[in-house]
């Protein structure tokens, strides 16, 4: 079978009075990481209703541009932000196509 790569969709939830703030640092992750090699698609979508809610759906050429991604500047200091925005630590989840 073919590398078909990888899908990932990302939840993280603002706390309380935290909506603003969080959408700012989420928002500030799509350019950089859209112009990462492997990116295919990096979409940052918000829950119609419960605007708390945040989603990123993605898809990757590879595991290895995924975890570089991971480890990009940019995601490494939002993710020092999200304790303070962010209700739980993320829900990240990879999937491959099943047919």
């Amino acid at each position: 079978m073919p590398d078909q790569g990888v899908r990932v969709v990302a939840r993280i939830v603002a706390r309380s009075g935290k909506v603003e703030e969080l959408r700012a640092v989420l928002q500030g992750l799509v350019d950089p990481t859209r112009r990462e090699p492997g990116c295919v698609t990096y979409e940052l979508l918000q829950n119609k209703m419960d605007p708390t809610d945040f989603t990123f759906v993605e898809e990757w050429r590879s595991e290895e541009a995924l975890d570089a991604h991971l480890q990009s500047p940019h995601l490494q200091e939002a993710r020092l932000r999200l304790p303070d925005l962010a209700a739980a630590d993320p829900d990240i989840r990879r999937y491959t196509i099943v047919g």
